[in-house]
C-alpha cells in the first residue's frame, strides 16, 4: 500500500469509531433523547480543540461472542481540549458500543487520561453515560473502576473534577462521580444508584421507576448527591463551561480574573429596604448576594437541597469567591443536617482551589429535635465546624441579622479563625434569642410576679440591652467593625484585597480525621 493509501485507510477507521457499531447506532441514541459522546465534547470544549487520543483501541477479550465485537474506541472517547481557552480533559462513554459498558482496554484509556490530567495539572470533566461493569470480562472490568477510583481519591483538591451524568449509572460506577467534585445531572436521561428498581422490589417490595429512584430531581433535591440538574443536555453542558470559568487549572493557581464594570466602590443602597430590622421576619438572602457581587451574577451549587443554606460561586472586583449564607426563608436559615453538610463539603471545596470565603450569617441556631440528634447532628454539624477550622483560604464574615448560640461560632466567626469579621447594626450576636435567655434567666422572677407577662417582657428588655446590642461583640474584638450594610460591597472587596497575599500553614500531618 502506498503511504496515501494508508492515509486513507487512518481516516476509514477514525470515521468508522466515530460513526459507532451500525449506521443505525446515532439514530438509537438521538431517539433516546440524547446526544453521541462526539457531540457532547463538542458542545463542552471551545471549537476545533479536541484532540483525541487512542481512538483506535480495541478489547482483547475473548468468549462470549467478545472476539467477533471489537469496535474501534472500546465504548470511551478520551483526550483533551480548551474551555475558554485554557486545557480541561475529557472523557466521554458511547453508549453505542457495549452500552458504554466498561471493560479492560476502556478502563485502560480512562486511567491514562486520568493520569495526564494530574501530570498536566489541568481539570477533569467526564460525560457519563453506560451501563456499568462489562459482565462478560468480568473482575477484569471490576478492577477497571478500582483504578478509577484510586485516581479520583489521589487527584481529589488537586485538580477539579467533574462528573455530567448524561445516561445511566448503576452499581459501583456511581461511585466515582461521588468521589469528584461536582456532579451535573439530565433530567429523564439521567440515572443514578447502586441497585436499581428490579432488585429494590426484589428485596423491599418497594416498587419505582428509574427517575423515582435515582433521577436527576431525587439527587438535586432529596440526596444531595448531585449539585445541579438540568432539563436537556445542551444547557448542562452550557454551565459546566461557566463552572470551570470560576475554577482554577490545579490546586497551585488561582481561579481566573474576570475584567469587570461593576464599580467596587458601589453603595448597596437596595440592602436597607431588602434585609427587615426584625429579626424574626422572613427575607430571601439571595437578593443580599445578587446586590453585593459583580453584575448580580453567581453560580448556586445544590440549589434545591438542603434550601435553609447557600453555596454559590461569585465574583467581587472580578476575582472569584465562594458564598455561605444561611437563607431566612427557608426555615428560618437554621443550621440542620443537610445544611451542615452541604456547606461543610463547599468550604472544603473553595479552600482546595484557592477560592477565598465569604459567609452572611443571619441563623437562629441549630434545628432541635429527636430526629435532628438522632441523626447525629453533632457529628454532622461538626463537619462545618471542622472545615471553617481547617481552611486557610482567605475568610471574611458578615453578621447581618442574629447569630445564636453555637450556630454562630460554626458560621465562621472570629473565635474559629476567620479573618475579617464584619457585622450590620442590625446584627444580634447572643447564646440564643433574648425571649429563651429571659425565660431561663429570670424564670423565679417571672413565675412569682403577680402579673408574669409584663415582668417577662421587662426581662427580655434588659437582656437585649445589656447583652444583645449591635457594639457588645466589637466592643470586646469579637468583631471588627460594625458598618453601614450600604457599605458592604466595598468592605468586603477592600478585606479581600488585602488578604490576596494570606499565608497560613496548617501543623505537619499526614492528614486530618475529620468527623464523619
Amino acid at each position: 500500500m502506498t503511504t496515501q493509501e494508508r492515509i486513507d485507510e487512518l481516516h476509514a477507521f477514525k470515521e468508522l469509531a466515530r460513526q459507532g457499531p451500525d449506521p443505525q447506532a446515532t439514530e438509537r441514541q438521538h431517539a433516546r433523547g440524547k446526544l453521541t459522546a462526539q457531540e457532547r465534547i463538542g458542545l463542552l470544549l471551545d471549537k476545533g480543540s479536541f484532540q483525541e487520543i487512542e481512538a483506535l483501541r480495541r478489547h482483547r477479550a475473548t468468549g462470549f461472542g467478545l472476539e467477533r465485537k471489537r469496535h474501534h474506541s472500546d465504548g470511551v472517547v478520551t483526550g483533551w481540549g480548551t474551555v475558554h481557552g485554557r486545557t480541561v480533559f475529557v472523557y466521554a462513554h458511547d453508549f453505542r458500543v457495549f452500552g458504554g459498558a466498561l471493560g479492560e482496554a476502556h478502563a485502560a484509556k480512562i486511567h491514562k487520561l486520568m493520569d495526564l490530567a494530574e501530570a498536566a495539572g489541568a481539570p477533569l470533566v467526564s460525560l457519563n453515560d453506560g451501563a456499568g461493569a462489562r459482565i462478560q470480562e468480568g473482575v477484569t472490568a471490576l478492577a477497571g473502576y478500582g483504578g478509577i477510583f484510586q485516581r479520583n481519591t489521589r487527584n481529589s483538591g488537586v485538580i477539579p473534577q467533574i462528573s455530567v451524568m448524561l445516561g445511566p449509572c448503576a452499581g459501583g460506577a456511581a461511585y466515582s462521580p461521588a468521589l469528584t467534585d461536582f456532579v451535573f445531572m439530565v433530567r429523564e436521561t439521567s440515572q443514578m444508584f447502586i441497585t436499581g428498581p428490579d432488585v429494590v422490589q426484589t428485596v423491599t417490595g418497594e416498587e419505582v421507576t428509574m427517575n423515582g429512584l435515582g433521577g436527576a430531581d431525587v439527587h438535586a433535591s432529596v440526596s444531595g448527591v448531585a449539585g445541579f440538574a438540568y432539563d436537556d443536555e445542551e444547557t448542562c453542558l452550557e454551565e459546566v463551561r461557566y463552572l470551570l470559568s470560576l475554577l482554577p487549572q490545579n490546586n497551585r493557581e488561582m481561579a481566573p480574573v474576570a475584567p469587570v464594570s461593576d464599580p467596587a466602590d458601589r453603595r448597596n443602597d437596595a440592602l436597607l429596604d431588602l434585609v427587615p430590622a426584625d429579626a424574626n421576619q422572613a427575607y430571601d438572602m439571595r437578593a443580599v448576594i445578587e446586590e453585593v457581587v459583580d453584575d448580580g451574577d453567581y453560580f448556586e451549587v445544590h440549589s434545591a437541597w438542603a434550601t435553609n443554606i447557600i453555596c454559590a460561586f461569585a465574583r467581587l472586583d472580578g476575582h472569584v469567591v465562594g458564598i455561605v449564607a444561611n437563607q431566612p426563608s427557608s426555615m428560618a436559615g437554621v443550621l440542620d443536617i443537610h445544611a451542615s453538610e452541604k456547606a461543610a463539603r463547599f468550604v472544603t471545596t473553595c479552600d482546595s482551589f484557592n477560592i477565598p470565603l465569604v459567609t452572611l450569617v443571619d441563623v437562629p441556631g441549630f434545628l432541635p429535635g429527636v430526629d435532628q440528634e438522632h441523626g447525629g447532628i453533632i457529628r454532622h454539624g461538626a463537619k462545618l465546624l471542622y472545615a471553617y477550622c481547617n481552611a486557610t483560604v482567605p475568610r471574611i464574615s458578615v453578621v447581618v441579622r442574629k447569630a445564636y448560640g453555637g450556630a454562630y461560632i460554626v458560621m465562621d466567626s472570629r473565635s474559629i479563625g476567620t479573618d475579617i469579621s464584619l457585622a450590620w447594626p442590625t446584627n444580634e450576636i447572643a447564646v440564643m434569642g433574648a425571649e429563651g435567655a429571659a425565660n431561663v434567666i429570670f424564670r423565679r422572677e417571672i413565675a412569682g410576679a403577680e402579673d408574669p407577662e409584663p415582668v417577662r417582657q421587662q426581662k427580655i428588655k434588659e437582656y437585649k440591652s445589656e447583652l444583645m446590642h449591635p457594639y457588645y461583640a466589637a466592643e470586646r474584638g469579637l468583631v471588627d467593625d460594625v458598618i453601614d450594610p450600604r457599605d458592604t460591597r466595598a468592605a468586603l472587596i477592600g478585606s479581600l484585597a488585602m488578604l490576596r497575599s494570606k499565608h497560613a500553614d496548617l501543623p505537619s500531618r499526614k492528614h486530618g480525621n475529620p468527623p464523619a
